[in-house]
């Protein structure tokens, strides 16, 4: 987040350890669902909003490919599983969604990449390569059962080894489909990977797959969580054009995976730069640099001086007539439950905060602190929600039901996308989206009605949050009328 004076200047460091990625790939033949399905907050995708089991199923049937190398250990056959349930899917759900024929992966490579004796794939060493990728030119999958793949288990669970191979098969899709060419950016195969990973987990999670299980609630929330972790690194203009390797920002990988998860395989098939672009919006997707020339992330300290900032951004955003005042202890009342760090009173009119607590989650801190990305947009998208309440009493809307939840996350997100233009007393800086929905996954206060109740489906309360990024507060009105 940029003040307009005393941004504080500061290099995120993102953990690029390859064993932590979780990301899926696949192609459904369903009917597109429903926009009120969508932002239903008992739903994720459509689908019933609920906690259960997510891994294998204690009945599924045993792998019936092979991998070269394999030492027939748990994790190869664990990946094997999930490759079998892939070719279920493509080949029962290819025919109208894609072009080109359907086949099979040619071939399978399972390595493990402490072994100096570990085979070539595609002209590559593999020694050292702690990853999961396919080959174009030979139609080969591979992965390092040694530390990858243990390590999406470890982190992600059982489905994120899913997600894993999922979104490499996705690779593989491309190239049968002909949806690319070796000059296709990368982020457009990497965003019609993370597209195809919704669209197969979607079948997954609607119960489908003979093989997996994944819940819709905690399980979900992990494959979203993969998705945050393999963001992008913070980096300037200038030094994205030098590596021109760009995968995605957590936003971006997130709305991409949700457009497969919420539609279907030519949805995914259709993401070229200029929906990409467009997606993105006006959003900063670059560091700045400080008044010494060096890149700055933006966070800012979260003081009283920062606070009273964003206020008056938010008085300009959401023009009320009797905006809100801001306490900064928490403080009892009489309607509404006290939630710390930040809480809104509706018989005052206040927003109440526990001031260290709102410090602490505005912390910066990534994954190499043991906790998923946060940052000072954690803590003032939380502000901002509780400001989005106010707004909606003035209204005369009831603050008290899921529905008001997502509505609150809607307009939060209205009020970040306007604070991503030029002008405005505070404004976004690159990585702050990606903040607020960490925070929305983790904590969902961003996306909680007056007493700190949140929607089940961290996908849904992401969805409504992204919602209105890209839109303004009459369609979250519209949207989250119930």
């Amino acid at each position: 987040m940029h003040r307009r004076a005393g941004r504080l200047a500061r290099w995120l460091s993102v953990a690029l350890i390859a064993a932590l990625m979780l990301t899926g790939c696949g192609t459904t033949m369903l009917d597109g669902r429903a926009v009120s399905m969508l932002y239903d907050p008992s739903r994720a995708g459509g689908l019933p909003a609920s906690d259960g089991p997510s891994g294998p199923r204690p009945d599924a049937p045993a792998p019936t490919r092979t991998a070269e190398n394999s030492d027939g250990g748990p994790v190869d056959q664990l990946a094997l599983q999930a490759i079998d349930d892939l070719e279920q899917f493509w080949s029962e759900n290819w025919n109208g969604a894609l072009t080109g024929t359907y086949s099979p992966v040619a071939g399978l490579v399972s390595y493990d990449a402490d072994d100096p004796n570990t085979p070539q794939v595609c002209g590559n060493d593999l020694y050292g390569l702690s990853n999961a990728f396919y080959c174009f030119d030979a139609d080969v999958m591979a992965w390092d059962r040694g530390e990858f793949i243990p390590g999406a288990a470890q982190y992600f669970g059982e489905m994120g080894v899913v997600g894993v191979m999922a979104h490499e098969y996705g690779h593989a899709v491309q190239a049968k489909a002909h949806l690319v060419e070796k000059s296709t950016p990368v982020l457009v195969k990497e965003q019609q990977a993370d597209c195809f990973a919704g669209v197969y987990l979607h079948w997954v999670a609607a119960g489908k797959s003979p093989r997996f299980a994944l819940s819709t609630g905690d399980g979900l929330n992990h494959v979203l969580a993969g998705a945050i972790y393999i963001r992008d690194p913070l980096m300037t203009q200038e030094e994205a054009i030098l590596t021109g390797d760009a995968h995605g920002s957590a936003l971006d990988r997130i709305s991409a995976f949700q457009i497969g998860f919420s539609g279907n395989a030519d949805q995914c098939a259709a993401i070229d730069m200029e929906e990409i672009i467009e997606r993105q919006g006006d959003l900063p997707k670059f560091l700045s640099y400080d008044s010494y020339g060096d890149p700055t992330a933006g966070d800012s300290v979260i003081d009283a001086d920062l606070l009273n900032s964003l206020m008056n951004t938010l008085g300009d955003v959401y023009s009320p007539d009797n905006p809100p005042a801001m306490n900064m202890e928490m403080a009892s009342c009489p309607d509404a439950e006290s939630i710390s760090p930040a809480a809104y009173c509706p018989s005052t009119n206040t927003i109440n905060v526990n001031l260290p607590a709102l410090q602490e989650l505005g912390t910066p801190k990534s994954e190499e602190q043991g906790v998923l990305l946060q940052g000072d947009n954690t803590a003032l998208s939380i502000i901002t929600s509780r400001y989005a309440l106010a707004v909606q009493q003035e209204r005369g809307i009831p603050l008290e039901s899921p529905v008001t939840a997502l509505r609150t996350a809607c307009l939060t997100g209205v009020a970040q996308g306007r604070m991503a233009e030029p002008g405005s007393p505070l404004t976004l800086s690159a990585g702050d989206t990606d903040e607020a929905i960490s925070g929305l996954l983790t904590n969902g206060l961003a996306a909680s009605d007056v007493n700190g109740v949140t929607a089940t489906a961290g996908f849904t309360r992401i969805l409504a949050y992204r919602a209105g990024l890209s839109g303004d507060p009459e369609q979250c009105y519209e949207r989250f009328s119930a």
